[in-house]
């Protein structure tokens, strides 16, 4: 990689300023799906091809990871690409959806920018340049008690283990819904963290993780200083198998309960506890 993070963020930026376009001037058309409940439209695939495009002619030493198209991983330096996070929201006209792009190096994420277009929110962030929402500076919520928390859960489960993934789902609400403030189902993981990252959420938990769902939020909320770790508490990379992300203060009481809910992590090939 010939240019650092810092350098490259305006392209990105640019890239996501082509997506954020297309989505708008898009109307959900044909759906179809990866799995069950697990949509997919045009869009999906269009946006994701533009970006490509846009980001291989400025870098193309740089290599490329796309949800829909898939991708070169063997490469030190990976942009990842969401193109239509929360597609099933989009579909409906639910404004929480959104796009996110990570450049991953080394398998961390080190640069994140995710637009929220339908709201007019956009977050960014380089790894040590801190992160940003529409030009402003943004950190984590500075909440101390877990009482007073705010916490969103991703969603049920798809594909081949969703009752195993719902089941476990279901658990965390049990053992949460007594000891926070509100619980939210929000259906993006990029708002989730983004919304971490800037103190609307004090908290977000994630059992199943996609890392090309959670690469852009992961690197906008840790520079927010957010707490970002996986379920038996190491630190969130491209290999764990759920997200935690949580304002300092409260992140230990969380993973506490969260394990209590789901004793083990997933195991590689799995989204359930």
């Amino acid at each position: 990689m010939t240019l650092s993070p810092h350098q490259l963020l305006p392209l990105a930026l640019h890239a996501v300023d082509q997506a954020e376009a297309a989505l708008k001037a898009a109307t959900p058309g044909p759906v179809t799906h990866k799995a069950p409940n697990d949509p997919v439209t045009d869009t999906d695939t269009a946006v994701e091809r533009l970006v490509r495009d846009t980001l291989h002619r400025a870098a193309p030493d740089i290599a490329f990871f796309g949800e829909e198209g898939g991708g070169d991983l063997s490469a030190d330096a990976v942009w990842v690409l969401d193109p239509i996070d929360g597609t099933a929201n989009w579909i409906r006209h639910l404004p929480v959806h959104g796009i996110s792009l990570a450049l991953m190096y080394e398998q961390r994420a080190v640069l994140g920018v995710i637009a929220l277009p339908r709201l007019a929110h956009r977050y960014w962030a380089v790894e040590g340049h801190g992160a940003w929402r529409n030009h402003q500076p943004i950190h984590a919520a500075a909440t101390t008690e877990l009482g007073h928390a705010l916490v969103a859960i991703g969603d049920y489960g798809i594909g081949p283990a969703a009752r195993e993934h719902t089941a476990a789902t279901l658990r965390l609400h049990q053992h949460l819904a007594p000891a926070v403030s509100r619980i939210r189902m929000l259906g993006s993981a990029a708002a989730d963290l983004a919304w971490v990252a800037d103190g609307t959420l004090d908290a977000s938990l994630t059992l199943s993780n996609q890392w090309w769902d959670m690469a852009a939020g992961t690197a906008i909320a840790r520079e927010a200083g957010a707490l970002i770790c996986d379920l038996d508490g190491t630190p969130h990379s491209r290999d764990s198998r759920t997200t935690i992300a949580a304002a300092p203060a409260i992140q230990p009481e969380l993973l506490t309960l969260a394990r209590t809910a789901c004793p083990s992590p997933p195991t590689a090939g799995s989204t359930a506890c």
